[in-house]
């Protein structure tokens, strides 16, 4: 019995080896920190408790019992970040490659298990070759099981996956199954297919890095949400992007604390240019309305005609999704339509209220777009919104043209309180597109036609081209000043925290995928 515990005092001293989170930041700046360091990193000194510490691998075939690794490549238990309960599993990549065995399956599940119980999120640190060749289907049973959890978890409690290494085959389903994903720049990949079996099957060439890194998940899938240069700055970032959420979907996201002060904004008067077609950049906006430097933007280099992130407003999390006029004028397209959609939803899941700003000229015209689907994928953005029971705020800067004017959380479709800016421009299309539409013949009949369509762009404009008329049949409900908008979003969040909205019984939706 003493040879027990003197051995797993020793074990356990091994497995607490730190030396402290500055020096393991200042050394790993540019290069890997092992499994245990990441923990160590991430949660509150001292907080972490580690179970399943002890576990070995059952496998005995191909000599792979010859070595035995107590934990057997995963390392799992519970912690705080800030205070805060949180769940982690790292995956340790010097244990047979970070491979999933049977019994390193059955300690992730047993955390994700843990979490659904206690109401308590997630982390999931990625480093792994892949299945354990060497136990055949039932390390794949291992990934079904995990992945079951990640379905019966999702909605229930915020899910974060940070991949460190290699992330391949059908090992990406899992983090694609969770809420984030965060990736490291040149050290961290994810593919179902690596580069040797897509130069076998399609003879294309091509790196790791291209097929499946961090910038190429970033700005041309949308697989990854956030690309990080280091391991270091990808740990802080889920510090960061934990503080927005809840512990779980009973919940609602901490607060920060905030002391009320002068909520005008003189900037904002001026920040839509004169000309409608002259762009600018929504963020400008976004900075004006909410806390200082509060602002986190998710999926920042996909879909970059529509902006989406968290932030807080008088020290309440919120979540944003604006067109960005700065990007292809900030129509909707395929891309910012499943963007804003997924994060719409997690919003909802999360009890995260939504502001929506928009400046949108409509939906992206094109064989390319409707060849690829712009009609289902348009329609996932107008199901997040209609099914979405959070507090839903909308504020028109500038135009709201066509279908585009409904998806983007209009008040049809469920928005609690909707603001426009005076100079908005609310319409079925451009006044100069309808003009020439509806006046066709005075046009063309006028002995000076130039002239003629400007007199007509004017008259529409009067009449229709302005947030008034929508005002009128309460479309919008106060058309503000820009200076007052943070005032008067701060008050109606504040009364809207109370919303309780019950959805018609079903057993789920069929939003279109």
């Amino acid at each position: 019995m003493h040879k027990k515990i003197e051995i797993l005092k020793d074990k356990t001293a091994q497995a607490h080896l730190g030396g402290g989170k500055d020096r393991i930041a200042s050394q790993h700046k540019k290069g890997k920190l092992t499994a245990r360091e990441r923990v160590e990193l991430l949660l509150d000194e001292g907080s972490f408790e580690e179970i399943g510490m002890l576990v070995e691998h059952r496998a005995k075939d191909f000599g792979i019992d010859k070595e035995i690794y107590l934990g057997d490549g995963v390392i799992t238990g519970y912690g705080t970040i800030d205070g805060r309960a949180v769940y982690i599993f790292s995956q340790d990549f010097t244990v047979f490659g970070g491979s999933l065995s049977e019994t390193h399956a059955e300690k992730i599940v047993k955390i994700m298990d843990l979490a659904m119980k206690n109401g308590i999120p997630v982390i999931g640190l990625n480093d792994s070759g892949g299945a354990r060749i060497q136990e055949g289907v039932v390390s794949l049973g291992g990934y079904a099981d995990i992945f079951y959890r990640n379905v019966m978890a999702s909605g229930v409690v915020p899910q974060i996956s940070a991949i460190m290494g290699p992330c391949a085959g059908g090992a990406v389903y899992s983090p694609a199954m969770t809420d984030f994903i965060m990736m490291v720049e040149h050290s961290s990949y994810m593919f179902v297919t690596g580069p040797n079996v897509v130069k076998t099957v399609t003879h294309e060439d091509v790196t790791s890095e291209e097929l499946g890194g961090a910038m190429t998940h970033a700005s041309k899938s949308g697989v990854t949400h956030f690309a990080y240069a280091n391991e270091v700055e990808c740990i802080n970032g889920i510090k960061k992007l934990f503080s927005y959420v809840p512990q779980n979907c009973e919940e609602t996201a901490p607060f920060a604390d905030y002391a009320a002060g002068d909520e005008w904004r003189e900037k904002l008067n001026t920040i839509i240019p004169e000309n409608p077609s002259q762009p600018y950049d929504m963020r400008d906006v976004i900075q004006e309305l909410v806390d200082t430097d509060s602002f986190f933007e998710v999926h920042k280099d996909f879909a970059e005609n529509i902006v989406v992130g968290f932030a807080r407003m008088a020290g309440r999390s919120i979540g944003i999704v604006a067109n960005q006029p700065a990007v292809l004028a900030g129509v909707l397209d395929i891309n910012s339509s499943r963007k804003g959609a997924r994060f719409v939803r997690f919003c909802d899941c999360f009890n995260i209220p939504l502001l929506t700003l928009v400046d949108v000229p409509g939906f992206l015209p094109g064989t390319d777009q409707e060849w690829h689907g712009i009609i289902t994928n348009g329609a996932k953005l107008l199901y997040a919104f209609s099914e979405a029971t959070v507090p839903k705020l909308t504020v028109i800067t500038r135009k709201a043209y066509g279908g585009a004017y409904d998806v983007m959380n209009s008040k049809h479709i469920g928005a609690d309180m909707n603001y426009s800016w005076p100079n908005a421009e609310i319409a079925v299309m451009g006044a100069k597109g309808a003009a020439e539409i509806i006046f066709k013949k005075e046009i063309t009949s006028a002995s000076n036609p130039e002239e003629k369509l400007a007199e007509m762009v004017g008259l529409y404009t009067e009449n229709f081209a302005n947030p008034y008329k929508a005002a009128a049949r309460g479309y919008v409900d106060e058309v503000i000043e820009p200076a007052a908008t943070r005032q008067k979003l701060i008050r109606a969040f504040k009364v809207c925290e109370t919303k309780a909205v019950k959805l018609p019984r079903k057993k789920h939706g069929n939003i279109p995928l």
